[in-house]
């Protein structure tokens, strides 16, 4: 009788915190952890990019030594961000990776439009395959902070509102950071970085970065 007493508390609780989204924010919680692990994936991905491109375009451009110095500088600066799971409940720190990522995006705009002036490196192949992996993780990063960007907003949204606020209330669950963005059409647009035509190509990778 007392087996069945106990089965019918723990089922009454269950149900209680399930009425209440507990389970909702769980299961929200754990879609942001996997959608932020997604970005950083692909952020690393471009990280891993720049030491190569940045020798390739030295081999042909070693006198543009003040963009090549930003571009290898703003990297280190991602690098010093401890981007761990935890960084998503910090908005300072996420303030931080945020503003280094947009750093390294910029000076590597700097570096794709320097290498306009330079037929050569834009014919040399391992250039334009490096060129292509750029490109195919740059939209690669769009998708990941968007679907980031959604399952924050979608989380946040239940931890404010009301009767949900109070099962985050009372279980220290609370808003996370997301990506601030000037105008949210930049993210659904891949950067162009393209040197296949005879105009220097629009390239601004800092857009939604």
């Amino acid at each position: 009788m007392r087996a069945i007493f106990t089965w019918l508390i723990a089922l009454i609780a269950a149900a209680s915190l399930s009425g209440c989204g507990y389970n909702t924010l769980q299961a929200q919680d754990e879609g942001i952890k996997a959608a932020w692990s997604e970005v950083l994936n692909q952020y690393q991905r471009r990280a891993d990019l720049v030491p190569n491109l940045v020798n390739t375009v030295k081999g042909y451009a070693a006198h543009e030594a003040k963009v090549l110095t930003e571009v290898t500088n703003a990297r280190a600066r991602v690098g010093q961000v401890q981007a761990t799971p935890e960084l998503v409940n910090d908005p300072a720190a996420f303030q931080q990776f945020q503003a280094a990522q947009a750093e390294l995006s910029t000076a590597l705009g700097r570096l794709l439009l320097v290498a306009e002036n330079y037929p050569q490196l834009k014919a040399d192949g391992a250039f334009r395959d490096l060129q292509a992996q750029l490109e195919g993780t740059e939209n690669r990063i769009t998708v990941a902070r968007n679907r980031y960007i959604k399952a924050v907003q979608d989380y946040n949204v239940t931890v404010r509102q009301f009767p949900s606020n109070l099962t985050a209330m009372l279980f220290g669950f609370e808003t996370k950071a997301n990506f601030t963005v000037e105008n949210e059409k930049a993210i659904a647009a891949p950067p162009k970085v393209d040197f296949g035509g005879s105009e220097p190509a629009a390239v601004d990778l800092s857009k939604g970065y």
